[in-house]
């Protein structure tokens, strides 16, 4: 874990995706309560559209893999969808700046922003991801590690994002959010101000040839490179990670609340009073990646270890586990708030315990997936399989969204999932309890199949 064992290049695109999950997480801590409170959407249609823009978040990268696999390589991928990003986050700067005085305007500058943003990040996620295993030898074992330090800067930067974009934007009075949104804006230019500056020194292979550039699509003589057809290996890697992918879809559709139903929970029924200082609701999005900073080296450290002894789980077997904690984050605060009434607040102790939990479940799952798909996928595929990796959490965060439709109101009818009554709090996260404990222990029972499919990857 030192930086000596680990590539420079690793920790510029550590800083490049911290800035920019900056620049994501700090828009998404306010975006459910812009819609409501500045807005004046109601929860269920700021659901919907969290679920659609979510969604779409992640299923952009299936097209930005395919694009950089056979174009424009990572590099410019990443700057391009740098770009696009930036100019959505100030098309909400300016969606804010509009929304008491011509909310048409206020709405079609949010629309077009969530566009830009959108298909941004479609170039960017996939492409960044896919360098951070292109640093690294082909069998290197540090590669797990690699991803585990990386997904600390996703989390150092989604850290800082809800108390900077938080207190500039949630302060109660609507018309701040801009400011939260112009904040996050300029966290996506810093972003691409450091690749830009630095990418070309860094982003090397350990033989020092540049990685990320453009595909070459043909020989000198101008033929064009016929791939060789995959292998029965190759396919069943390739199916491993279609396989768990499924998985990954209940996960994180579970996970994904905390920007939906869990931010209306801290809104409106958590007591937020701390020594006489009431905590923005935002804030709390806060606590995921600080725990992802205090625990992801703990977690790093464990698998060494246990892979020293010869007793490191398969990679399958880890994301069960990470299902299991996500359930038993959702059963922690279903037992919280049981008998719970309408509009009495329960201690902010409950939330902070769903948000540790949910982080263990994130580290034994999503740092793993990621590493998994690069050391699964033949090298000319591994864009795109990134971009399916990425296209099972847009299914997710889509479902996330019709979820978190379900959260109850008192004003309106009881609403059913599946013939499933969620009739109050207990009920609704009781469903995701449900749901992701079935999740585990079948992926559990799969683990020892999907291992042999790997072929010695692990």
């Amino acid at each position: 874990m030192s930086t000596q064992s680990h590539p420079k290049g690793l920790y510029l695109l550590f800083v490049t995706e911290m800035w920019e999950r900056f620049s994501y997480y700090g828009m998404r801590a306010i975006f459910t309560l812009y819609m409501i409170k500045a807005l004046l959407f109601d929860k269920a249609h700021a659901s919907d559209i969290y679920g659609t823009y979510t969604g779409l978040v992640y299923f952009t990268p299936l097209i930005g893999g395919y694009i950089a696999d056979r174009y424009w390589g990572n590099r410019r991928s990443i700057l391009a969808g740098g770009v696009l990003m930036a100019i959505g986050q100030f098309m909400l700067f300016f969606s804010g700046s509009f929304h008491d005085t011509n909310v048409a305007a206020a709405s079609w500058l949010l629309y077009g922003g969530l566009g830009m943003l959108i298909a941004g990040n479609g170039l960017f996620k996939p492409n960044i991801s896919s360098m951070v295993g292109q640093l690294y030898a082909p069998g290197d074992k540090r590669v797990d590690s690699a991803f585990t330090i990386f997904y600390m800067g996703i989390n150092t930067g989604s850290l800082i994002a809800p108390l900077i974009c938080g207190t500039l934007g949630d302060t109660g009075d609507p018309a701040d959010f801009k400011w939260g949104f112009m904040a996050a804006g300029f966290g996506m230019l810093l972003s691409l101000v450091i690749f830009t500056l630095f990418k070309n020194k860094y982003l090397v292979t350990p033989e020092g040839k540049p990685i990320g550039m453009a595909p070459k699509r043909h020989h000198e003589s101008g033929e064009k490179v016929v791939h060789a057809p995959l292998t029965s290996i190759e396919k069943q890697r390739l199916a491993v990670i279609l396989i768990v992918s499924a998985f990954v879809i209940f996960f994180w559709s579970a996970f994904e609340q905390a920007g939906a139903s869990l931010t209306f929970f801290a809104e409106e029924q958590t007591n937020r009073n701390l020594l006489g200082y009431v905590i923005p609701a935002s804030f709390f999005q806060s606590l995921n990646p600080i725990s992802v900073v205090i625990f992801a080296p703990i977690f790093a450290w464990i698998w060494t270890k246990l892979g020293h002894k010869g007793m490191e789980p398969s990679s399958p077997a880890k994301m069960a586990l990470g299902l299991f904690f996500l359930a038993l984050g959702y059963l922690v605060i279903a037992f919280g708030v049981d008998g719970l009434a309408p509009g009495v607040k329960v201690s902010m102790l409950w939330l902070v315990s769903l948000y540790v939990l949910h982080t263990f479940g994130e580290l034994s799952l999503s740092p793993i997936g990621l590493s998994l798909v690069v050391k699964l996928s033949p090298a000319r595929f591994t864009g795109l399989m990134m971009g399916i990796w990425f296209l099972s959490s847009a299914a997710a965060n889509k479902f996330a969204g019709t979820l978190s439709e379900l959260y109850p109101d008192p004003a309106k009818p009881v609403p059913h999932f599946l013939g499933y009554a969620v009739t109050n709090l207990h009920d609704f996260f009781m469903l995701f309890v449900m749901m992701a404990g079935a999740s585990s222990i079948v992926l559990f029972a799969l683990s020892s199949v999907l291992k042999k499919m790997m072929h010695g990857r692990q």
